[in-house]
């Protein structure tokens, strides 16, 4: 996952709103959205490859997602890191007691957003210890908690204005289709090939080998309903399927 941005307890009748793209290789084996078949009260995607997930919500309002740190050269670590969000999501730990509980040396650089529906919290590897956030809009990309690289920025400004659209959809899916490139003097230096800071500065990635596979809106309502789209995409941002699941407590299985 390489773009979330989280409203969390800023709109009265809607306390989470996260809008997020996953960027990875086409090549890596992924289910779609879906409740997952052994823990039905879990919707999201899943990394067929290491059996984890990058993003997911719950029946009960548990929430959580994952980016990796951009670090050429790193190791990949242990474990992981869509295993983070899996555990949490199968789990019943608050947010604080589980992100106190990660040993952060087992995985490559991480970010990680967790919600149990009364705390959102941010952890982090290469950041400070995991921290509970205030009500606000953040942003994460391929560094750490709000850092200001241009995509990040537009994409906060652009989901604050779409906020006030809800419960329409629209404005933050054209938010996440965003395929402008950053100029070169406003390009972040992460230590890739000038090629790939031009391609990752889009908030929606295209190639014909990497990109944006997924666009996923989540809406948590105040009277907790929760509703989940999933648009995936192929090589070059090719449409493929668009699905949309709706739950609620009372819908646990």
């Amino acid at each position: 996952m390489c773009l979330i941005v989280v409203g969390w307890r800023v709109h009265p009748d809607y306390p989470l709103v996260v809008a997020a793209n996953r960027d990875e290789f086409y090549a890596r084996p992924t289910a779609p959205l879906a409740r997952w078949p052994d823990a039905p009260q879990v919707i999201g995607g899943i990394d067929l490859e290491a059996g984890g997930t990058w993003l997911g919500a719950t029946d009960d309002g548990r929430f959580a997602a994952v980016t990796n740190v951009r670090e050429p050269g790193m190791s990949k670590g242990r474990r992981s890191r869509g295993g983070l969000t899996r555990d949490f999501l199968l789990g019943t730990a608050s947010t604080a007691d589980y992100a106190a509980r990660i040993d952060g040396a087992q995985y490559a650089g991480f970010n990680l957003l967790l919600s149990d529906g009364e705390a959102l919290v941010y952890s982090s590897n290469r950041d400070a210890p995991p921290r509970i956030l205030q009500p606000g809009i953040y942003g994460l990309s391929n560094h750490l908690l709000d850092s200001p690289w241009p995509k990040l920025l537009t994409a906060r400004q652009r989901f604050s204005a779409a906020l006030a659209d809800l419960p329409g959809q629209d404005h933050f899916f054209e938010l996440l289709a965003d395929h402008a490139v950053v100029d070169d003097d406003s390009l972040p230096n992460t230590g890739v090939p000038i090629e790939w800071e031009r391609l990752l500065s889009a908030i929606f990635v295209k190639s014909a080998d990497y990109g944006t596979r997924a666009s996923t809106l989540i809406v948590q309502q105040a009277d907790q309903r929760l509703t989940m789209r999933e648009d995936s995409f192929g090589p070059h941002g090719k449409p493929i399927r668009s699905l949309t699941i709706e739950c609620s407590r009372s819908s646990a299985s």
